[in-house]
């Protein structure tokens, strides 16, 4: 069990809890909940998630990425398939099979809930089976795990709940994409150079990791002016400005990012960035709910 727990990256699998919660809770504040949806919308993403972590590992191995990555608790891979705990056919047909069964839970979906889900299933497989053989050989690639694993969930939880999308759930969900891109981003500065050598076109060997750091920053203070300024302009509740309260985090990975040719400074800043990335949306979901309780 250890070892696929392992090749999966279960602790990275919490990001699939939060996005569920999120878009479930727009919706609840919305006036819909359906719990047996919810609960299977997010098994789906959870699997979608699995899926795109283990063809990442396939892709990394088959490439030889893994052989050469410098391994950090949050970037370079798991590890299980260059120590021979699982072979790189069995990590394939894992893939495949958690994304079969999150194709079918989206099938479900677009039946029950309404044909205009289909788009953004299209696009999250998409991103899913080419991210890693593709979309990472194409300069600035992080945006495809910012659409795939951070805005559409969270609007695909909505939808099955409610059956339309709106304007201010694309807003909302803004955050989500941007949080998902940094998290990306971040981790990708120690593998500058064997991804380098891959061929692949992440911004940090593309702009430099100098400029990347900057884009990261810019991005997300982004992520808080995004949140005030929807809050004051009430298209979301007043009370998702809970998620203002990781700025503390935020600043602490900003300077880190920075100081990216230490390892001792740039680790901390990458976990950070974690707890950024989860506990803004964890917050600004909890203000949805706050709020539609009250209301």
């Amino acid at each position: 069990m250890k070892k696929w727990l392992l090749v999966i990256r279960s602790p990275f699998l919490i990001l699939s809890v939060v996005l569920a919660l999120l878009g479930t809770s727009i919706a609840w504040y919305d006036g819909f909940f359906h719990l047996g949806h919810a609960l299977l919308a997010f098994l789906g993403l959870l699997l979608a998630h699995i899926s795109t972590n283990v063809f990442n590992e396939y892709f990394d191995y088959r490439s030889g990425i893994d052989l050469e990555t410098q391994r950090t608790p949050f970037s370079g891979g798991s590890g299980a398939l260059p120590a021979g705990l699982l072979s790189a056919k069995q990590a394939l047909w894992l893939g495949i099979t958690c994304l079969l069964l999150a194709t079918g839970i989206g099938i479900y979906f677009v039946i029950v809930s309404g044909w205009l889900l289909l788009p953004l299933l299209l696009v999250a497989v998409i991103c899913i089976v080419f991210y890693t053989p593709v979309i990472l050989r194409i300069k600035w690639p992080e945006w495809a795990a910012g659409l795939g694993m951070g805005s559409l969930p969270v609007m695909g939880a909505y939808f099955v709940q409610t059956g339309a999308y709106n304007w201010p759930l694309v807003i909302a969900a803004v955050p989500s994409g941007i949080l998902v891109y940094n998290l990306l981003l971040l981790n990708e500065f120690p593998d500058v150079e064997a991804d380098k050598n891959a061929g692949r076109q992440t911004t940090p060997i593309v702009s430099g990791r100098r400029k990347a750091a900057a884009i990261y920053s810019t991005m997300t203070l982004a992520v808080y002016l995004w949140l005030i300024i929807a809050a004051a302009t009430e298209v979301i509740p007043a009370f998702s400005l809970l998620g203002l309260l990781t700025l503390p985090l935020a600043i602490k990975a900003i300077k880190g990012s920075f100081q990216y040719e230490d390892m001792g400074k740039l680790v901390p800043a990458m976990a950070s960035n974690v707890m950024v990335v989860l506990l803004t949306q964890l917050l600004v979901g909890i203000g949805y709910i706050i709020s539609g309780a009250i209301s």
